[in-house]
């Protein structure tokens, strides 16, 4: 295993982490084998969020025979008091969460202590103005916060967290499914300001840590992928690890056959790690899939038309998360006045507004 170091801390961080969002298919036994197989190859950081209550406990079992060894990101804001994942920005839930969370054996306390998947301007105002910041700051300064950080898809919110100057990990969505936006060119659009964006993490001295590196296994399909090839989990891991800023890739995983598989990175050849192929590979335009360009905005109904189809795919694929924070969106797709707008300007050949009525059908809204 490799180790980075924590710009603030110092703490060594291994480049592979892992991800608690599918572990509620393998049963208890599993699942604290899993961790135990993890922390035993050089895994020592751990994101202990998951679609429901299920794996706590486990994990917690497992990570407490080596508490002091290991990383936490704990999160305040999702909330499982009806052991569901759900998410919210009710300080008195939130924090009643995250203690409870803390009060797993083994836990004890938060190596990470972070504000969960903020994605709107609102709803990060609710956080820092409704008692959450400033209970997370309260813990930090009493150390049962070792560290702050935060998660969201937003590079918006990501700046205006960084802005705080509190922050000392940020949790991003970065792939180059998400990256790439121009048909056989890189670097151009919404791409361009997400690599600005982790050259600012870098520049601020805050990590990022990496969740769907696989695009929920989009990138893994052929059939699936924008590209119409499919990568490999070594290739999606090595690509993330190469952006400036990334401490850690947090792939989640289902038991221990997806762990097995993730850690093929650690012994992998240059050449299994090497994904040059992507500059040969484009998003096809004649297949008409959004690839989340956001050459459509600004939508003049206020939709967020790239981060409502990202969370559609994504819950097409069975990934619940995603699916509640399309939820949680202040519009819909369901708010779609028709203008086609969208349609004229996507550079994909995506109807969208047809797309809209197809998303807003699905989550039956």
């Amino acid at each position: 295993m490799e180790y980075r170091t924590l710009p603030h801390g110092g703490e060594k961080i291994s480049v592979i982490g892992l991800g608690a969002g599918g572990l509620h298919n393998a049963g208890p036994k599993e699942i604290e084998r899993t961790i135990e197989a993890a922390i035993d190859a050089g895994v020592n950081f751990f994101d202990f969020v998951a679609t429901n209550d299920t794996p706590f406990e486990p994990m917690g079992r497992a990570v407490g025979r080596h508490r002091s060894d290991v990383h936490l990101q704990v999160h305040l804001g999702a909330d499982f008091s009806r052991h569901a994942y759900a998410w919210t920005t009710d300080a008195k839930v939130a924090i009643a969460e995250f203690e409870r969370r803390l009060a797993v054996p083994g836990v004890g306390y938060a190596d990470f202590g972070f504000i969960h998947c903020i994605d709107e301007s609102a709803d990060l105002d609710r956080v820092l103005n409704g008692g959450i910041w400033e209970y997370a700051l309260r813990q930090r300064d009493a150390g049962v916060i070792r560290h702050l950080g935060f998660s969201t898809h937003s590079v918006h919110i990501a700046r205006r967290l960084l802005a705080t100057g509190e922050m000392d990990l940020g949790m991003l969505s970065l792939n180059p499914m998400y990256d790439y936006t121009d048909e056989s060119v890189y670097g151009k659009g919404e791409a361009a300001d997400r690599a600005t964006l982790y050259q600012e993490f870098e520049r601020a001295s805050v990590g990022i840590s990496v969740m769907k590196p696989f695009a929920g296994g989009q990138l893994l399909d052929a059939a699936a992928s924008p590209f119409g090839a499919a990568l490999t989990c070594t290739q999606c891991i090595q690509y993330a690890l190469d952006r400036p800023g990334v401490l850690t890739v947090l792939p989640g995983v289902r038991g221990m056959d997806d762990l097995r598989d993730i850690l093929a990175w650690v012994n992998a050849t240059p050449a299994e790690r090497d994904y040059s192929a992507l500059a040969t590979m484009a998003p096809q335009s004649r297949e008409a899939r959004c690839v989340y360009c956001n050459h459509c905005q600004p939508c003049p109904a206020g939709l967020q038309i790239g981060l409502i189809n990202k969370y559609y795919d994504l819950a097409c694929l069975g990934d619940d998360l995603a699916a509640e924070h399309y939820r949680n969106l202040e519009r819909h797709a369901g708010d779609c006045v028709g203008c086609g707008h969208c349609d004229k300007r996507c550079p994909f050949g995506v109807a969208q507004s047809a797309r809209m009525a197809e998303i807003a059908a699905y989550f039956g809204a």
